[in-house]
């Protein structure tokens, strides 16, 4: 798909790691010909609030358009909107459950029904643990939809040295599935042989 620009949406739940967020849209926001749409959820705004002391217009401000999580009739709700994917970060299990079932009852799980009917890149960076069953069945029934289960699971390989190359890290290998080039981890080059 060739979109000038190319088009991302972009959702924040209310699970914990909205710092994924937050580095995502700032990254994004720099890069040519890279468009963003957010929505916040409601939970999300609390989220944003208690985990990194941000309010929403803060937030908002580092995308290209915002929507309202209540306008079900935006432009992202309908499959004629071209855009290359979504990406729902942090995902709660909430929103993973609706998306799993096509219940589309905000603009958030209508964008994600509709990524997935139009066979575009949708990725759920779901937060939750211990999971049960009944999460390990929403995630399968996303799968299998064509959706990627992307838990923002820190990487030690690398020797990240803060909070901060975590989350590049994690934001990094997230842009790598919408083939978006950028500098914030090195490319894994094989392990060190010990002698």
């Amino acid at each position: 798909m060739s979109l000038s620009p190319r088009r991302l949406v972009i959702a924040i739940t209310g699970a914990t790691g909205c710092i994924y967020a937050v580095r995502l849209l700032e990254v994004l926001r720099k890069q040519p010909g890279i468009e963003t749409h957010l929505l916040i959820s409601d939970a999300g705004v609390l989220s944003l609030h208690q985990e990194l002391d941000l309010q929403r217009k803060k937030v908002e401000a580092l995308a290209h358009v915002v929507h309202n999580v209540r306008d079900i009739g935006a432009s992202i709700a309908s499959g004629s909107f071209m855009c290359e994917g979504m990406i729902v970060v942090p995902c709660s299990m909430k929103t993973l459950a609706a998306i799993a079932h096509g219940l589309s009852d905000n603009l958030i799980t209508r964008a994600a029904d509709v990524i997935l009917k139009e066979r575009r890149r949708l990725v759920l960076m779901v937060r939750e643990t211990p999971l049960s069953l009944i999460h390990l069945r929403n995630m399968t029934a996303v799968t299998e939809a064509g959706g990627i289960i992307f838990p923002p699971l820190p990487a030690f390989y690398q020797r990240p040295q803060s909070i901060e190359e975590m989350v590049d890290h994690t934001v990094g290998r997230v842009l790598d599935l919408f083939a978006i080039e950028h500098q914030l981890t090195p490319a894994w080059n094989g392990m060190n042989a010990s002698t």
